[in-house]
């Protein structure tokens, strides 16, 4: 692993003239509450390194050397994403492992089942949840690591090679520039909303009320002990204590300190004590009813649709997720279909 800056400047120096390399990351977000990057996969096609983010390291030039580069990744827009939160990544091309296969109508896109269908080689699934963080990482992390990365090269070659024969190689390459074009999006969040957890809804107005004072309680306790929430409160806990409170009724939590106790209880007593005129509104839903027309292009759409995957051997979502069909029923010049959607479903082509 390279963890000092004289083992970075050789990796710059070999891979300098690489045309192309397999890029992957690594990151804690299971095990503090403010995600961070804590390694970096690349192979070549003679080796493969892990590089360690949480040495100190300085990530940008290792992110400059790959900009004139084409970076094979399987499912980039996490790892843009990441990427883009420490530094500049900007590569000339990006081939996305994950992205083509869907569009080769492969069913199983994991990469594991990938590796496995065309290097018959099964991969360990054991680190999946593992602690990045840890350092030193031991051996079978390490190898877990460099698998993300180790066949990435020649399987995209092989996709790649079948988007060709299949005639879908524009297909892809839109949809990768929307992905990539994604990905830079800052998403935030839903201040007002974040506190409607699974199974929200079948609480009560007032337990409802009680879950929200408590989940805005529990971020902010995630947040000064850099753990993520689920260490301080689980949401059926959360929702159990809210259920029962609101009803009168006694519950149990799991344990706390002292200090976090206190704070546990003083924060209930309070939120017992908002008024129903405060408590949380039902969400209402958005959106127009629909016209017949709209109704029934809506359904010529999806006929089409269904026609066209079952010709093709794909999933029908891939063609035209339903969402998208129901956008484009009511307004044929929206843009939620990409050009060659389009194109398969016989529509015209967005009004410049």
């Amino acid at each position: 692993m390279i963890a000092d800056s004289a083992g970075l400047e050789e990796l710059l120096d070999r891979i300098a003239d690489l045309p192309v390399i397999a890029f992957d990351t690594e990151a804690d977000s299971l095990h503090c509450y403010f995600e961070k990057l804590c390694l970096i996969q690349i192979s070549t096609p003679t080796e493969h390194i892990l590089v360690d983010p949480l040495a100190d390291l300085p990530v940008q030039p290792l992110l400059d050397a790959v900009a004139d580069k084409r970076a094979v990744f399987h499912g980039a827009d996490y790892d843009l994403r990441l990427l883009r939160r420490v530094g500049v990544f900007e590569p000339r091309e990006i081939f996305d492992t994950m992205i083509a296969s869907r569009l080769c109508g492969v069913d199983q896109l994991g990469l594991g089942a990938l590796v496995e269908k065309h290097f018959g080689i099964k991969l360990s699934k054991s680190s999946q949840k593992a602690n990045w963080a840890r350092r030193p990482l031991p051996p079978e992390m390490i190898d877990y690591a460099m698998n993300d990365t180790r066949f990435l090269l020649e399987l995209a070659e092989r996709i790649e090679a079948e988007l060709h024969r299949l005639g879908r190689w524009d297909w892809f390459t839109e949809s990768r520039d929307r992905m990539v074009a994604a990905s830079r999006e800052v998403r935030e969040r839903d201040e007002d909303n974040a506190w409607r957890i699974s199974g929200y809804a079948r609480l009560g107005p007032r337990a409802q009320s009680i879950l929200r004072v408590l989940w805005f309680w529990r971020d902010s306790e995630a947040r000064a002990w850099n753990r993520p929430p689920f260490h301080v409160l689980g949401n059926e806990d959360l929702l159990k204590v809210a259920e029962c409170a609101a009803a009168g009724r006694a519950f149990g939590t799991p344990r706390m300190h002292n200090r976090r106790r206190r704070s546990f209880e003083v924060t209930l007593a309070l939120a017992l004590q908002v008024p129903e005129a405060e408590w949380p509104r039902p969400e209402r839903k958005r959106g127009k009813r629909r016209t017949h027309e709209q109704v029934r292009r809506f359904d010529e759409l999806k006929v089409v649709r269904d026609r066209v995957a079952a010709d093709l051997g794909m999933d029908p979502a891939i063609i035209a997720p339903r969402s998208a069909l129901e956008a484009v029923s009511i307004d044929l010049n929206e843009p939620a279909l990409m050009a060659w959607q389009r194109q398969l479903l016989d529509l015209p082509p967005l009004a410049a």
